[in-house]
């Protein structure tokens, strides 16, 4: 398998778990900054390799009037500032080929949202910075489809990949995570990331709407998929859900984060040692 580096941090074969964590979208500085210290603090008690995560823009909202986050120019500032205050690197996504240039001058991943992971123009321009592009696979592809987005980046020479899970439609507006699909796509070559937190939204209600997700269900499917072999856990996460600008109906409390990572370190301390 190929080993993928973010940073200092390794990702993948027999290399400890990794952490990409955040608020689904910047809401202000203070607010980023405060939640990234306390994750930070987490993942440093138990040793474990931290990205942070937040996007800059949300372009995918259910209704126009929805916050969609401070944009690209405003909101790569803030995450500049995550990394030269925090020590941490960040991770946000990108939705057209105009974003890829300024945002590849901060992030240290770029992410490639699930309803673009085909999008032939965006995974070049993004694969072509040499950045490490994290693709999460499509709720309408197979797994083994991924070998196709896979391809397009290895065309122009970019192998920094990594794939991301974050559930398969299951009728008109529910998802299911399959496990089947972290080794399916672990064969691929490359690192598998594992996103319960969106698994577990509601699509059909907005995501303020307590029926937008169902977060008591991501420890479970979280234990699954640390069990079936990931190399990172991806988790939107929040302290203070009521104030919330985005996906307070399917984030984790923040509260539920330590004794989470905590439970799926111990599984993946007796899965680690199968993986290669």
């Amino acid at each position: 398998m190929k080993v993928v580096h973010v940073d200092s941090i390794p990702i993948g074969g027999g290399n400890p778990l990794v952490l990409i964590a955040g608020p689904c979208v910047i809401e202000s500085e203070e607010t980023v900054l405060r939640i990234c210290g306390k994750i930070k603090k987490i993942a440093e008690k138990f040793s474990m390799p931290f990205i942070f995560k937040s996007s800059y823009l949300k372009d995918n909202r259910s209704s126009a009037e929805t916050y969609q986050g401070p944009g690209v120019i405003a909101g790569t500032k803030i995450l500049s500032k995550v990394k030269k205050e925090l020590g941490v690197p960040v991770i946000s996504d990108v939705h057209g080929v105009e974003e890829v240039s300024a945002a590849a001058e901060v992030l240290d991943v770029i992410q490639i949202p699930a309803y673009l992971s085909m999008q032939t123009s965006l995974l070049l321009a993004a694969g072509k910075t040499g950045k490490t592009i994290n693709v999460k696979k499509g709720q309408f592809l197979h797994p083994l489809d991924m070998g196709n987005v896979i391809g397009k980046l290895e065309y122009i020479g970019n192998t920094n990949i990594l794939l991301t899970e974050r559930g398969t439609s299951f009728g008109y507006r529910s998802l299911v995570a399959d496990m089947r699909s972290l080794p399916m796509m672990r064969s691929l070559g490359y690192p598998v990331v594992f996103d319960p937190t969106h698994t577990i939204r509601n699509y059909g209600f907005s995501s303020s709407d307590s029926r937008g997700g169902d977060p008591e269900m991501i420890p479970y499917i979280s234990r699954a998929g640390i069990a079936a072999g990931c190399d990172a856990v991806f988790i939107e996460t929040h302290d203070n859900l009521s104030e919330a600008k985005c996906d307070a109906a399917s984030m984790l409390p923040f509260e539920k984060l330590e004794p989470l990572i905590e439970t799926l370190l111990e599984i993946d301390a007796i899965v680690r040692p199968t993986l290669s």
